[in-house]
């Protein structure tokens, strides 16, 4: 039996950072108690909206080497994305049930170059669609708004699928949440079997960030797969 250890990891996803300071903004929500940067990278196709390439990923690796870069890959073709992000420094590569490409063969890739592979489901998705790849994955995410723009509410419907992923997944496993989360709901996916809370304009747009964190933080919980350096 693992020990209890440690609590639910916070993610600042920097989607809703000051992109003039992005340095100065990313480095406030880690002294506020982030435990990691999660990095929404879109093409416009899988969802509708452009956002930050292997260049950003590569300058928070140059200014922040030591903390964890959770890289989530909202595009259409993820193989493409796979080699340049790993190279710019990502730790986690996130691919999409969705996008092109054979998921098991995606996973398989990220494994291979050195970075945790993940799984994201969009609000339509089933979470049965991704139980034939946990015997492969490090992490599943569960979007909990659809996918494209920062800011949207949470979907409670994210709490279903978490309880139903949980009970397939073993200790090493985390199970991971995106969208709209806040200090409002962040119990009640710690308590859906959330364990990696993602929060973009929560924290970034709160003027107390600290005391946004410690609430998604919350007690103590059963310790899981790193999503440190």
């Amino acid at each position: 039996m693992l020990a209890t250890s440690g609590r639910a990891l916070v993610g600042a996803s920097v989607l809703s950072a000051d992109f003039g300071a992005l340095r100065q903004d990313t480095a406030s929500a880690l002294r506020a108690g982030a435990d990691f940067v999660h990095v929404d990278v879109m093409d416009g196709h899988l969802v509708p909206n452009l956002s930050m390439g292997p260049a950003v990923c590569a300058a928070l690796r140059r200014h922040f080497p030591t903390v964890a870069l959770d890289v989530h890959l909202m595009v259409s073709d993820p193989a493409l994305f796979l080699e340049p992000f790993a190279k710019a420094g990502a730790d986690s590569l996130t691919v999409h049930l969705e996008a092109d490409g054979d998921i098991r063969k995606l996973i398989r890739r990220i494994h291979a170059l050195g970075c945790r592979a993940a799984i994201a489901i969009s609000p339509p998705t089933p979470s049965s669609k991704v139980l034939p790849y946990l015997d492969e994955a490090d992490m599943v995410l569960v979007m909990s708004v659809h996918p494209g723009y920062s800011g949207q509410s949470f979907m409670p419907s994210a709490l279903r699928k978490a309880a139903a992923l949980r009970k397939h997944m073993d200790a090493s496993q985390r199970l991971e949440v995106d969208g709209g989360v806040d200090a409002s709901n962040a119990r009640a996916c710690r308590d859906a079997g959330f364990d990696t809370l993602v929060s973009a304009s929560a924290i970034f747009g709160a003027a107390d960030r600290a005391a946004v964190i410690r609430s998604m933080h919350g007690p103590a919980v059963a310790r899981r797969g790193a999503l440190s350096r």
